[in-house]
């Protein structure tokens, strides 16, 4: 499946007026609930799935915990791996509420999948 970054508006409402398309958020761990930043990007992950789309909410579980100073004159406070997975689970418990058992919306965390990604391959990653 190809992958599509889409920053203008004109070029958006082409790809998603003709293509279900997949899209995701992400949300980082470095606390325990959500917060008024969280309320306009899961608006349109709801809006995008009532519209027949396939929305993901990424839960930085691996990345949260080794910080991410992106935007950031300063490293973020790095956390303990008991803190992100309480942080990650708090989330996911609000999300699950948020939009209910009948969302299409699916979870993802990145912990899954970067954990068991090798030296090695994650070298291969980076040629």
């Amino acid at each position: 499946m190809p992958s599509y970054q889409q920053t203008d508006a004109d070029g958006l409402k082409k790809l998603v007026s003709n293509n279900s398309i997949s899209l995701y958020c992400g949300v980082d761990p470095t606390g325990d609930s959500m917060h008024i930043g969280h309320l306009i990007p899961f608006m349109m992950m709801k809006r995008f799935e009532l519209a027949g789309h396939h929305p993901y909410i990424l839960i930085g579980g691996a990345t949260g915990s080794i910080g991410d100073p992106s935007g950031r004159k300063s490293e973020r406070q790095l956390q303990t791996m008991e803190k992100v997975q309480h942080n990650v689970d708090a989330l996911s418990a609000q999300m699950q509420k948020l939009f209910g058992g009948e969302s299409d919306i699916s979870f993802v965390n990145n912990y899954d999948w970067l954990t068991k990604l090798s030296l090695l391959d994650f070298s291969g990653v980076l040629r």
